[in-house]
Formats: C-alpha cells, sequence, structure tokens
C-alpha cells in the first residue's frame, strides 16, 4: 500500500472518530480509493424548519485536487443528481449547492480552478413539507485529478428524521465552509469598479477596489458560454485598496457573434478567507477608431507650403474646375492674333482674381474658426443661398456667351485692355479668377488635403499663408501665358469659329448652373429645385427679349423680380431632411459606432463621404468604385459598403473627418481587423489603392 493512500486512511478514520458532545448525523464515508465523499446535516431533526442546511464533505488524498463550478483550462465541475430525494417520500424540495472560493492550481503549464484534500459544500435543502422527515438519496460524481485524473462515482443516503431541529457535531464545520462562500452583497467590502474590453476584443481590464487593505487579490471569471481566460495579471495600487487585473481569452478560442461584447459575467473577487461575487456585462469598448490627432502635424511649415502649392496647381486639372474650364478656353482663345501685352495684362488680373478669392476665403474661415463654426474645404457649397448665387452667376456668364447681353465693365475699373469684339475686359478676367477659385473649392486635390488639413487645424497666420500658397500654386498656368504670351497670341484671330466656341461654352455653363439646381433639389426639394429653375429660365428669356429691344427698362424689373423670387424661396424653404446620397440600396447608412463594432466581428468596412456638390466625388463613384472589379468586392462579398452623404451640414461626419485631418471631400477610406484604425485612401481612387487596402485591412494584424 502507497504511504500517501495509507495516511489518507488515517486521517479520514481520525475524522470519524473525533468525539463530540453534539450526536452527529452524517451519512457513512463513501471511498472510492483516492476520494472519499458523505452528507452532514446541520441540525439532528427537521424540527419545523422549512429550509435546513447541509454539507457534502469530499476528502482526497494528498496532493489530489478536485475542480470547482468552473474547472479552468482543464477538468470538469462536479455533477450530483437528486431525482430519487425530490419526491413525497424524500420530501426534498430543491437543493442549492454552494461553492465556497476556490484555488488555483497548475498541471503541466494548464491552469485548472478548485480545492485541494479537503472541502465542502455548503447546501440548503427546501423541504417539500415541513416537520416530515428529509430522506436524501444523492449521486456524486466527481473528478479528482493529480499526475493522472480519475473520475469518481459515489451513493450517499442520509434520513434527518422528525424532531427538535438542534444543531449537530457538524454545524460548526458546515458554518465554516458556509463563511468562505462569495457573497454578493455589500458586506462583502469588495467590488468590481470597471470592466474594460481592449479594442481587439480579446482581453479584459477588471478594475476591483476593497474597503481594506488587500494582501493577496485574486478573480476568477465565469462565462454563460464556458469561455476560458489564462490566469489574470495582477497590478496593486499603491495604497492598496485597488486592484487591475488583466485577463486574456486563454488559447485559440473563436468567440462568434459580437465576441465578449454584452457578455454576462460572474465575477469572484477573493483575498485570503474574504470573497465576494458580483454579475457584470462586458462592455463594448468605447472606440476602435483613433482619438483625435494632436492639434499640429509633424511636417515642418516649408514642406507644407510646397504641398500647398503643388495641390493649388492640380486644382486646375480636377472635376471641380471643368465647369470653368469654359472661360478658361475663352480667356485664351480670345487672344488670337492679339498683342502680348493684352495678353499678358488679361491672364495677370485673372491670377489677381484668384489670389483675391484665396484670401477671401482665408478671411472667412479665420473668422469662422475664431467663433467656433464648422470650418471645412468648400462647406460653403453646404448653403443653398451661396448655392443659388452661383447659379445666378452662371446664369449671366452662360447669357453673356451666348450673346444676349455684355458684361459692362464698371466706371471704377474703365481700364480696359482694348474694345476688340471678343477680347474681354479687365471686369470679366477678374470675375474669371475668383469664379474658377469658388468652383474648385468643392474637392479636394492630391496634396492639397495635407496642406489644407495643416491650415485648418492651426492659427490665423497658418491659415492665411497656406491659403496664398494655395492660391499661387493655381495661378501658375496664368503666369506661364502672362511670361510667355506667344502661347496665346499664336492662335488663329477672332472669327465665325470663335462665335460658335462662345456658344457651345455658354450651353456648358448652363449645364453647369442645371448641376447647381440638381443640388439644391437634394438640400431643400424638387419643388424649390424646379421654381428655380424657371426663374433662371425666364431671366435667360428676358435677357433675349432686352437684346432685342433694349429700350424696354421694364424688363430690368422683371429680371430682378425672378431673382428676388428665387432668394426668398431659398431662403424660406428649410432643409431637406437626411436622405442617402445615392439610390443604390447596396451602401449602407453611416454610423461611425457600427464601424467598430464591424472591425470585431472580422469585418471590412468601406467609407465612402461624398456629396453631391463634389465632382470629384461623382467621377470616383464613376469611373472606380462602379467597375465590375471593385463593385463585385464592395457589395458581393462580407465587406460592409458605408456612404455618408455630406451634402448638408452634418457635424457628425464633419467631426468623423476632422480626426483623420481632412476638412473636405472625397474622403474614402477602409478598417478591418488588419486596420483597425483604418487606411485612408488618396483623393483621386485607383483601382490598385481600393483593392489593396481591402486586401490589407481583412489580414488580421500580426503581433
Amino acid at each position: 500500500m502507497k504511504l500517501s493512500r495509507l495516511v489518507f486512511i488515517i486521517i479520514l478514520l481520525l475524522t470519524v472518530a473525533v468525539p463530540s458532545n453534539a450526536r452527529a448525523l452524517s451519512s457513512s464515508w463513501e471511498q472510492d480509493g483516492t476520494a472519499a465523499m458523505r452528507i452532514v446535516s446541520g441540525v439532528d431533526g427537521v424540527g419545523d424548519e422549512k429550509a435546513i442546511l447541509l454539507g457534502l464533505e469530499i476528502q482526497l488524498a494528498p496532493d489530489w485536487h478536485t475542480y470547482w463550478r468552473s474547472p479552468g483550462e482543464a477538468g470538469l465541475p462536479p455533477q450530483f443528481d437528486w431525482k430519487n430525494s425530490l419526491n413525497d417520500t424524500g420530501n426534498l424540495q430543491t437543493a442549492t449547492i454552494l461553492y465556497p472560493a476556490p484555488k488555483r492550481s497548475m498541471t503541466f503549464g494548464i491552469e485548472t480552478i478548485g480545492y485541494n484534500e479537503h472541502v465542502l459544500l455548503p447546501i440548503y435543502a427546501q423541504l417539500r413539507m415541513p416537520g416530515k422527515p428529509l430522506s436524501l438519496d444523492i449521486t456524486a460524481d466527481i473528478l479528482v485529478c493529480s499526475d493522472i485524473c480519475v473520475p469518481k462515482h459515489f451513493v450517499l443516503k442520509l434520513v434527518i428524521p422528525k424532531g427538535p431541529a438542534v444543531e449537530s457535531a457538524e454545524a460548526s464545520l458546515i458554518r465554516k465552509y458556509r463563511n468562505l462562500v462569495p457573497i454578493d452583497d455589500d458586506t462583502a467590502g469588495m467590488h468590481v469598479k470597471n470592466i474594460t474590453l481592449s479594442s481587439d476584443a480579446q482581453s479584459l481590464t477588471i478594475d476591483v477596489t476593497s474597503k481594506d487593505e488587500f494582501t493577496a487579490p485574486d478573480i476568477f471569471i465565469e462565462t454563460e458560454k464556458n469561455i476560458a481566460f489564462y490566469p489574470p495579471v495582477m497590478s496593486l495600487g499603491a495604497d492598496k485598496h485597488n486592484a487591475e487585473f488583466n485577463v486574456k481569452l486563454a488559447g485559440q478560442q473563436v468567440l462568434e457573434g459580437n465576441g465578449l461584447i454584452n457578455l454576462p459575467l460572474t465575477i469572484t473577487i477573493t483575498d485570503g478567507d474574504h470573497a465576494a461575487e458580483q454579475k457584470e456585462i462586458v462592455p463594448p469598448p468605447s472606440k476602435v477608431l483613433p482619438p483625435p490627432l494632436p492639434s499640429l502635424p509633424t511636417l515642418p511649415l516649408g514642406i507644407v507650403i510646397l504641398f500647398a502649392i503643388i495641390g493649388g496647381f492640380i486644382l486646375n486639372l480636377m472635376p471641380c474646375v471643368l465647369p470653368v474650364l469654359s472661360l478658361k478656353i475663352l480667356s485664351v482663345a480670345s487672344h488670337g492674333g492679339g498683342e502680348a501685352k493684352t495678353v499678358r495684362h488679361s491672364f495677370l488680373t485673372t491670377a489677381a482674381g484668384i489670389l483675391f478669392s484665396f484670401l477671401v476665403l482665408a478671411g472667412v474661415t479665420i473668422v469662422m474658426k475664431e467663433t467656433g463654426l464648422t470650418i471645412g474645404w468648400g462647406v460653403q457649397f453646404q448653403q443653398p443661398i451661396f448655392l443659388l448665387c452661383l447659379v445666378i452667376l452662371l446664369t449671366f456668364f452662360a447669357a453673356n456667351l451666348l450673346g444676349l447681353f455684355e458684361i459692362k465693365l464698371p466706371q471704377l475699373l474703365a481700364d480696359t485692355l482694348s474694345d476688340t469684339a471678343y477680347h474681354p475686359k479687365l471686369a470679366g478676367d477678374f470675375a474669371t479668377g475668383a469664379f474658377a477659385t469658388l468652383l474648385a473649392t468643392p474637392c479636394t486635390a492630391p496634396f492639397l488635403g495635407t496642406a489644407v488639413g495643416f491650415a485648418l487645424a492651426s492659427g490665423p497666420r497658418n491659415i492665411l499663408i497656406i491659403f496664398c500658397a494655395l492660391g499661387f500654386g493655381m495661378i501658375l498656368p496664368y503666369l506661364a501665358i502672362a511670361l510667355w504670351p506667344g502661347m496665346a497670341t499664336a492662335l488663329p484671330k477672332p472669327g465665325r469659329w470663335m462665335v460658335i466656341l462662345r456658344h457651345l461654352l455658354g450651353w456648358a455653363l448652363a449645364l453647369t448652373a442645371a448641376w447647381l439646381i440638381w443640388v439644391l433639389a437634394a438640400q431643400l426639394s424638387p419643388r424649390v429645385a424646379i421654381v428655380i429653375a424657371l426663374c433662371m429660365t425666364g431671366v435667360i428669356g428676358l435677357l433675349g427679349l432686352q437684346k432685342i429691344n433694349p429700350q424696354r427698362r421694364f424688363l430690368n424689373y422683371a429680371i430682378g423680380v425672378f431673382i428676388l423670387s428665387a432668394f426668398c424661396l431659398t431662403i424660406l424653404e428649410p432643409y431637406a431632411p437626411e436622405a442617402p446620397a445615392e439610390v443604390d440600396t447596396s451602401w449602407q447608412a453611416f454610423d461611425e459606432t457600427a464601424i467598430s463594432q464591424d472591425v470585431m466581428d472580422g469585418k471590412t468596412v468601406f467609407v465612402d463621404v461624398t456629396a453631391d456638390w463634389c465632382l470629384t466625388c461623382k467621377a470616383n463613384k464613376r469611373f472606380i468604385l462602379s467597375q465590375d472589379d471593385v463593385k463585385q468586392r464592395l457589395f458581393h462579398t462580407d465587406i460592409v459598403a458605408m456612404q455618408a452623404d455630406w451634402t448638408n451640414p452634418n457635424p457628425t461626419i464633419a467631426a468623423f473627418l476632422q480626426k483623420y485631418r481632412r476638412y473636405g471631400i472625397p474622403f474614402n477610406a477602409v478598417f478591418g481587423p488588419g486596420a483597425p484604425q483604418g487606411i485612408v485612401l488618396p483623393e483621386l481612387l485607383t483601382h490598385h489603392a481600393v483593392l489593396e487596402a481591402l486586401d490589407k485591412a481583412a489580414k488580421p494584424a500580426k503581433h
């Protein structure tokens, strides 16, 4: 016989032979190798009690252990069958087993949770009929382990007779272990203060506090899904009244659905002989997206100025500026066969108009920022009044190119370059530059986004410098023609071809006005847009009549009535209810909080911030996002395609953009397990950039 087994038998015999003044009421010890079990009663009789306290006592050989209700990474919890007692003969209504606070043990590098050598599990037994005997017939199955694990099966029987409910000899032992059972009220003096889920949803940080100083605190976590955790890493606060536990999922567990989010937990806190139990629910992580960026980027001002100049130059090539391309083409063509001096003055005046407009934009931006208003590149296109002013200007420019009327130069600027037909005057040149700037601002060009982000995150000085650099970059083509006027004078002299060109370009501006009216329909209502369109059509018709008969001055008043009516209607009409910018139902509505959830579910999210007034956004959709290969990835896989409509002011979208130091659109970003903080795409999308970002974001990040 092994020495350990001999010691176990001696201990068991001594336990049975201990004398007591009170009568012991217990079943006989049922022994199975290295384990023995019996059931004990806390009273000698049932008395008139509705419930009595019992105990299941387990004695194990040295170096053997059994398991708690949650065994840890391995093992099995104890199983009890009370069915033979749950009848009138047994008189048992219910049996509630209580588990004293457990201990951790390591076997072959695997953590288990349970009890070593000896434990008693208190039981609250509720009687069917108080006053009648309680006849218990229980089967119990436990797993006991040392170097090996062996299942044990016991059948325990005990009758608690009628008679006074006097404490038995085992009552003190049952109370001892009952006091080791974690309690879930304030008397425990320990409780969970906070639970934080990591952004990758794989670990928890649990903060606990105690009214008394901690000595060796520990926590045990149970879930309904039997999720196993590695042993927590504990750090004790300097005051010893607070402790932080970092807990990670054990092994290669794969959690479905929301993972740990909203998962009910039972947390047992232990410290010496004190134990507390608390029910909690895992909250979602506060954010998966990156926090707001620092107030200033790390790029030096000189580099940002260079980016601004490059971005300003690229603006000349952006779709946003295409509507005013007619004025640029006409400006060059009208100088065919002219004098170099006239060309130089004309293009310098246009450049001055561009610079002046950028200075105005800088001033307005500074005022808006200092007064706390929302700032951004192109946000003026979210204002219906601004769009209406552009519609009216485009209408008059179109009418001018169609030959319905001539733009007269105010006396203050009566210095003209030439009286020759088709040669624009200073007012027209200056207005062309200003107009080009206004139509350039809805969209963001490469390099421009970085420069504008730097400016809008800075103070007034940097805003002024960067906007001047943007203007300088945009006027570079005009300065080039001013330096080498031969590029314009080498063209044929104006003639019939020039008239045809003017008419074609006039219709191009009219179509631009129609596009802006379509934007107004999205911002206000289709009804208002139709009325504005009719008013502008009336203005063109009246200008045509005035061309035929200039003496009818009442036509001027009629034109004023049409314009005033359009203004009144725009001012009085409220913003239209928010609606997605696209009819395509494949896109989901933008929800920043849903991005975090989708990423934690292992999904990839493609975010597209667009607006009806952003032509570059439309170009990206038409030439990239609507192409078969990209469309197949976005809408026929597990990718979530999310679209944000910034046609109207929206502080949520504006705040989202500013987190990435973007103040204009288009803006596209991809989020996923491999890029939870997002991959920001360039302003002008390419097939390669989109597909590469989707692939990278879909792959889990390497740690």
